[in-house]
C-alpha cells in the first residue's frame, strides 16, 4: 500500500468517523457521483464548501468505497449505500490515487520542496505497484502513469483533497500559483489513465484559473449550485436524530433544540434548504455545551482585514446585519480571498464563500449566534467599528425607519449619534 496510491489512510480515519456516536450517514453521494461520472459523462468534479463542513470527510468515504487498498465491504454494507445495487459493482475496484494537499513536508519552505513530496511519493508508489512497467522514474509522473494504462489498460480514481491549500501558504508566490495549476493541469487534463477526478476544497477554480488550465471541472458550490447540496453541512432531520441520540446517551443535557437552531443554523442551499454548521453540532452534543466553536486564523482574519479597512463604505451594512437583518449583494463566486478585494460585494463574496455569512434570494445574512459572536469580536475590536455595534444594538428605531424607507426618521436619529461621536471622538 502507498502513500498516495491504494492508501489506507482514507479508509481508517473514515471507519473512525463512522463509528462515533454523532456519525451522519451520507453515503448516497456516492450514488451520485457515479451516476455523474458513468451516465451524465461528467470526469471531473469539484465540490467546494466552506471549511468543517464535511468536505474530507466525504473526500476519505469516496477513496475508502472505491479503492481496494481494504476490502470495506463490511463497513458500507450496514450503511445507506449498502442498499444501492448500482453502486455494489463498484466497492473496492478501482486503484484510487488520494492527495490531501494540505499535507506539507517538515519544516517546508519553498514550493520545490512542497511539490516534490507528491511528486517522488506518486513515483514511489508508481514503481512499487508496476515494476515490471516502471524502469524509469526519472521522467514525469504523467508520463508513467500513461506507461501503466497502455502496457496494463489501467484507469486511476484521484480524489484530491484541500486542492486550495497552496494558496494559503506564507512561502508561495504568484509564479508558485501558475506552476501549482500547471501540475495540476499536466497530470489530470484530458489524460486516458483517468477514470474519474473526485476534488474538494473552499475556494473556486474560476478564482485562480482563468484560463484553461482547470477548465474540464464541473464546480458544485453552496450558492449557486443545487446538486449535492444535501450532503455537506447537517440538514433539519439530521440535526433531529443527533438531537435525540444527545437526549438519549447524556446524562444531564443542557442544550435544547431550538438552542442549535439560534447558535449553528442559518446556512442556506441553493436549493434554499437550511444547514447547520456540522462541526459546531457536533462538538456542542459531544461537550454538553454550547459555545463558539467557529475557529479563526488566516484568510479569515484577512477577510476582516477588508471589512476594518472599508468600514465607511460597509458601516451601514453592517448596522443591518448585526441587527439580524439581511443586505443585498451581488456575490461572485470567483471573489475569494487575495489582496485585491476592492468592492463590499467582492468582499461580502468572499465572506460568504468561507462560511462567515450565508447567501439568500440576492441578501447577505449573519447565519447564527455562533457567527454573530465573531462579528461582535471584530466590531469591538476598534473603535470606530465598535460605534457601529453600538448603533445596531441601541437604535432600533433608526433599524426601523431603515427598513421601511422613513429617511426623516434615519436622517435625525444618525444626525444626533453623529453629531455626539464626533463631540467625543473628533470624527467617526
Amino acid at each position: 500500500m502507498g502513500r498516495y496510491l491504494d492508501s489506507r489512510d482514507p479508509f481508517e480515519s473514515y471507519r473512525g468517523i463512522a463509528g462515533t456516536r454523532f456519525f451522519v450517514d451520507k453515503t448516497l453521494l456516492l450514488e451520485d457521483i457515479l451516476k455523474a461520472v458513468e451516465v451524465d459523462g461528467q470526469r471531473y468534479l469539484c465540490i467546494t464548501r466552506p471549511r468543517r463542513f464535511g468536505k474530507s470527510v466525504m473526500a476519505n468515504m469516496v477513496a475508502a468505497f472505491l479503492g481496494r487498498a481494504e476490502e470495506t465491504g463490511d463497513l458500507f454494507d450496514r450503511l445507506e449505500i449498502g442498499q444501492s445495487e448500482c453502486c455494489h459493482g463498484h466497492l473496492n475496484q478501482y486503484p484510487v490515487i488520494y492527495i490531501d494537499f494540505s499535507e506539507i513536508p517538515e519544516n517546508c519552505v519553498s514550493y520545490r520542496e512542497y511539490i516534490s513530496r507528491v511528486l517522488e511519493g506518486l513515483k514511489q508508489d508508481l514503481s512499487e505497484a508496476f515494476p515490471e512497467i516502471v524502469t524509469d522514474t526519472g521522467i514525469s509522473v504523467w508520463d508513467i502513469l500513461k506507461q501503466v494504462f497502455r502496457k496494463a489498460g489501467m484507469k486511476f480514481v484521484f480524489v484530491i483533497d484541500e486542492w486550495d491549500s497552496i494558496f494559503h501558504m506564507s512561502f508561495i508566490t504568484e509564479e508558485d500559483k501558475k506552476a501549482y495549476l500547471l501540475f495540476l493541469k499536466s497530470l489530470l487534463k484530458d489524460k486516458a489513465y483517468v477514470k474519474f477526478v473526485y476534488m474538494t476544497g473552499v475556494l473556486p477554480i474560476t478564482k485562480y484559473s482563468s484560463g484553461s488550465e482547470l477548465n474540464m471541472f464541473v464546480e458544485y458550490d453552496m450558492t449557486v449550485m443545487e446538486r449535492f447540496s444535501d450532503c455537506f453541512g447537517f440538514v433539519e432531520k439530521e440535526a433531529d436524530r443527533l438531537f435525540d441520540i444527545y437526549l438519549q446517551t447524556t446524562k444531564k443535557p443542557k442544550i435544547t433544540r431550538k438552542d442549535l437552531e439560534v447558535w449553528y443554523d442559518g446556512y442556506y442551499t441553493a436549493a434554499g434548504e437550511r444547514l447547520y454548521n456540522p462541526r459546531s453540532v457536533v462538538c456542542a452534543l459531544v461537550n454538553n455545551q454550547l459555545a463558539n466553536y467557529w475557529t479563526s486564523s488566516g484568510p479569515y482574519d484577512e477577510i476582516f482585514f477588508y471589512v476594518k479597512n472599508n468600514v465607511d463604505d460597509m458601516r451601514d451594512d453592517l448596522v443591518l446585519m448585526v441587527a439580524g437583518e439581511g443586505v443585498e449583494a451581488e456575490i461572485r463566486n470567483y471573489a475569494a480571498v487575495s489582496m485585491e478585494l476592492n468592492t463590499k460585494d467582492e468582499i461580502y463574496s468572499a465572506m460568504v464563500i468561507y462560511g462567515l455569512l450565508t447567501y439568500m434570494d440576492g441578501e447577505v445574512f449573519i447565519p447564527n449566534k455562533e457567527l454573530m459572536d465573531k462579528f461582535r469580536e471584530l466590531l469591538m475590536g476598534k473603535e470606530s467599528m465598535g460605534y457601529v455595534y453600538r448603533l445596531a444594538n441601541e437604535s432600533k428605531r433608526m433599524l426601523a425607519a431603515t427598513l421601511h424607507g422613513d429617511t426623516r426618521v434615519m436622517r435625525y436619529d444618525l444626525r444626533e449619534k453623529w453629531g455626539r461621536s464626533q463631540s467625543i471622538r473628533g470624527g467617526f
